[in-house]
């Protein structure tokens, strides 16, 4: 993509996704994201029903009079966006890679982010950690982290989720949101992803192609190629449906982990409007919340 397509881009997706953010998304991410924990605010005199734990014995003792201790919830967060760039993500049947469609939902959080004045970061990974921006905050920050999605070419086809989480939980001090994209195609990340889910807001969102489960139906043998592994060959109308459910069984073993781990997920269809899980994802929880 030449440099003049991807300003072009990058202003088409500022426009899309900033005009969703205001007209949709405005209040809807506050409500849902708590912050950091609480800060130290100021101390006021004690009123009767004031929890007991709260009192601040040192001035106490020193004005004579009762006082308590007063707290304010911390509200910056910052939201780091993890994105598959392996190579299976550069596949779409329909017209939309599920590349494509992770940018755009990427683009929708990270809009949301610093229209609440949050921090904004980028991890790139394949097998191996591609691209990592750290959370900062303003247009300019998000503008950057868009052109990093559209023009950045991995060095790798593999996948490796374990070794993109493992080096979060490092890299990232304060808990925070972390929205991880992937088609999950991998194994033997569950552990990493269990502590990833302790510390973080983790939100997985599965990116998918309806041709990966429902393969059309081939006279004979047609010859196809792995897109991470480059294995290749001749398969049977049989191995073909056999790739399907395997696909499905990898799939169905994901989002038992994320149940498993009590976090919420998103699935996307790249051949569908890649917004609307979004907007149910907010609906769904707001209503889990009570806000």
């Amino acid at each position: 993509m030449q440099t003049s397509d991807i300003l072009k881009r990058v202003r088409q997706i500022e426009f899309k996704t900033g005009k969703l953010v205001r007209e949709t998304f405005a209040g809807q991410y506050l409500s849902v994201f708590k912050g950091q924990g609480i800060e130290f605010a100021e101390v006021r005199q004690y009123i009767a029903g004031d929890d007991i734990r709260s009192i601040d014995w040192n001035v106490s003792a020193r004005t004579g009079n009762t006082y308590v201790k007063k707290f304010n919830e911390e509200r910056e967060l910052s939201v780091i966006i993890a994105c598959d760039v392996s190579a299976s993500q550069y596949f779409g049947s329909k017209g939309n890679l599920k590349v494509e469609a992770a940018i755009e939902l990427a683009s929708v959080f990270a809009f949301s982010a610093i229209k609440n004045s949050d921090k904004v970061g980028l991890l790139l990974f394949s097998d191996k950690v591609e691209l990592y921006i750290p959370p900062r905050k303003g247009k300019r920050h998000v503008l950057r982290i868009i052109r990093e999605l559209l023009a950045f070419e991995p060095k790798s086809k593999k996948t490796d989720i374990s070794l993109a989480l493992s080096t979060l939980l490092r890299l990232i001090k304060r808990q925070g949101i972390l929205l991880f994209i992937s088609d999950f195609v991998d194994n033997n990340y569950e552990k990493s992803f269990k502590l990833a889910a302790r510390k973080f807001d983790l939100i997985p969102v599965i990116i998918e192609d309806p041709l990966e489960f429902n393969f059309p139906k081939i006279p004979a043998l047609i010859q196809i190629e792995d897109a991470e592994s480059g294995v290749g060959g001749f398969i049977t109308p049989r191995t073909l449906g056999q790739i399907s459910q395997a696909r499905k069984d990898v799939l169905t073993k994901a989002i038992n982990l994320f149940k498993l781990s009590g976090v919420d997920y998103i699935n996307i269809d790249a051949s569908k409007n890649t917004l609307d899980p979004v907007i149910k994802f907010f609906k769904q929880r707001s209503r889990k919340l009570g806000v």
